[in-house]
């Protein structure tokens, strides 16, 4: 029994992309969670070993190849320290945040070149302006999205990636050129639609369709260098984010799971870039949201 849950479980990692979506989107539910599936590994280990069964501990063999061919090298070493050009932080502040000044001044406390957040609400923002002000003379703010900047902005303006059976007023996402010392980047901020696990299985319908609307936008960034900081609310292996994933390179080092921020489950606040690195990616001390905050090292081309 141990050797045959081994062998699924290795058939999962390897074949993900196989498991349909087209009922309850199950392929896209198993992706957000896939870097779990090594829990599966450490349990059927114990089980092995407790019936001492060779048969099973040759057979763990299969899963514990194919997750670390996926996740092994995000557990290794971020690099040396300054090997980068420009650091950057993501952070969903949550429209329900009692410290706004506060949060401000823990991700400042990073010291990136970049700071983009999402659910920004109108009571807020001049509690984050005022306090990032000092150090972040630049910054942009389109609906419920903001961007913070050490460098000069110029070309700001909306990114319109509102799925179409969302009525009223909706406004999620900004673009704008940072002029870096090593030239300009296109910075995009986006927050994408909630999703929600139902006994049906994952409803990420608009989600989908929003990343698809920003997948274009991407494509059709006549700047080289594009940065993409946002609440995706999705993870990179999910299917669902292939409009971008395809397009983008994402973070080689590390997992900084971010939500829910008091028991961290999946990244859904993500760091993606085009003719550029995505290095080691990390975790923030929580805030006052129900997100963590994450920061990555971004390495220009």
């Amino acid at each position: 029994m141990s050797a045959a849950c081994a062998v699924l479980t290795a058939a999962l990692l390897a074949f993900h992309r196989v498991v349909p979506n087209s009922v309850g989107r199950l392929g896209s539910l198993l992706e957000v969670f896939l870097p779990w599936l090594g829990l599966a590994v450490v349990i059927l280990f114990g089980l092995a070993l407790l019936r001492r069964s060779a048969t099973a501990l040759v057979a763990l063999l299969l899963p514990t190849a194919a997750w670390t061919y996926l996740f092994g090298g995000l557990l290794l070493p971020g690099g040396e320290p300054g090997a980068y050009d420009l650091l950057v932080v993501q952070h969903n502040v949550s429209d329900e945040n009692p410290d706004p000044a506060g949060t401000a001044l823990a991700l400042a406390g990073a010291q990136p070149d970049l700071i983009a957040l999402q659910e920004l609400v109108p009571p807020a923002l001049p509690g984050y302006e005022k306090t990032l002000a000092p150090a972040y003379p630049y910054h942009a703010v389109r609906g419920t999205v903001g961007l913070w900047s050490k460098h000069p902005l110029t070309g700001v303006r909306l990114l319109d990636v509102k799925p179409q059976g969302i009525a009223g007023p909706w406004s999620r996402g900004l673009r704008a050129v940072v002029h870096t010392p090593r030239g300009e980047v296109a910075a995009y901020v986006a927050h994408l639609p909630s999703v929600r696990v139902r006994a049906s299985g994952l409803a990420s319908s608009w989600r989908d369709e929003s990343a698809d609307l920003l997948g274009q936008a991407v494509a059709a960034e006549k700047v080289r260098a594009v940065i993409l900081l946002g609440d995706l609310n999705g993870t990179v292996d999910d299917r669902g984010l292939a409009p971008l994933t395809s397009r983008m390179n994402v973070a080689e080092r590390g997992f900084a799971f971010s939500f829910p921020a008091a028991f961290p489950l999946a990244r859904i606040d993500q760091v993606m870039a085009r003719s550029a690195t995505v290095g080691h990616i990390r975790t923030l001390p929580a805030t006052g949201s129900d997100h963590l905050p994450v920061a990555a090292r971004i390495t220009l081309h």
